[in-house]
């Protein structure tokens, strides 16, 4: 009983260790992991949006998502854009076109625009068709770019530290077990045999 609330206690440490390092690598790499959604389930004409981003200083990556509404097709004249500019409006806005690209399911469009500076900015989505549009408008924390492939790394420090915490307490599990092999062997040794213990008597 005793083994096992210590191998309890021991198992708590560890999952607390690992809850605040995923919570630290969260808010370490919040905007520099993959794509997030900025705006969901937008209904603007004859469709329903939703924009993700990549919004790193230089060049932010935005991608529009688009499903028609019930019974009504995704015109063939549509149009996005994304307009982007600094929340404290020290720059003018700027309007970057979305390219619809190749897929096989979803309708996508993609759109690239210039970061400067690490801030707040304004993000506009734009649609027109001839069976309508509209905007919606939302803002993002530019942030700097990644660290290449050392996100990876930093994306794989919970994951490895676990492993390695698994590692650790298999590894101590099967030390006592040997060890405890070990005493009941040398403790069969040592007793005192029962024939000689007739003898004796």
């Amino acid at each position: 009983m005793l083994e096992w609330n210590a191998n309890s206690k021991s198992q708590g440490r560890s999952a607390v260790v690992i809850c605040l390092v995923l919570m630290f690598v969260a808010s370490a790499s919040a905007h520099n992991g993959p794509p997030f959604p900025i705006i969901e389930n937008k209904q603007l004409g004859p469709c329903i949006f939703a924009l993700w981003t990549h919004p790193d200083v230089g060049t932010g990556a935005f991608y529009v998502f688009v499903e028609p509404r019930p019974g009504v097709a995704i015109p063939d004249d549509l149009k996005i854009q994304i307009g982007v500019q600094p929340l404290n409006g020290r720059l003018p806005e700027v309007m970057y076109p979305a390219t619809r690209m190749k897929s096989r399911g979803q309708v996508e469009y993609d759109a690239k625009a210039d970061f400067d500076r690490q801030e707040l900015w304004r993000v506009r989505l734009v649609v027109q068709s001839s069976e309508g549009g509209g905007e919606a408008i939302t803002q993002v924390e530019v942030t700097p770019p990644g660290f290449g492939r050392w996100d990876l790394l930093l994306y794989l420090l919970p994951f490895l530290l676990l492993a390695f915490l698994w590692f650790m307490g298999v590894s101590r599990a099967r030390q006592r077990k040997r060890e405890q092999t070990r005493s009941a062997i040398q403790r069969a040794n040592h007793a005192p045999a029962p024939d000689a213990e007739r003898v004796g008597s």
